[in-house]
């Protein structure tokens, strides 16, 4: 399950990051009208919010895989319940 659940996240991430990738791509061709590219602009800064939390995650679970690796106990990765999350 955890695999799973593992590459869903991978795949969300790679979505998400797609997105912000056309996105930069419209704004940067600058043929959008104003409040085109401040939609844009919007969904740009969700996206790159979401995407710095998704990376903060995984960096937090390669530091508790490392821990195990020099001996320490494993402890298990929880990520922290967003509060819009529920």
């Amino acid at each position: 399950m955890a695999a799973r659940k593992t590459r869903t996240a991978v795949a969300d991430f790679e979505k998400q990051f797609a997105e912000l990738e056309r996105i930069v791509a419209r704004m940067e061709a600058g043929e959008q009208s104003l409040d085109e590219s401040l939609a844009d602009f919007e969904k740009g800064m969700t996206l790159c919010r979401s995407l710095r939390e998704a990376l903060a995650h995984a960096e937090q679970k390669v530091q508790v895989l490392v821990r195990q690796g020099e001996g320490e106990a494993l402890e298990a990765f929880e990520p922290p319940v967003e509060p819009d999350a529920q």
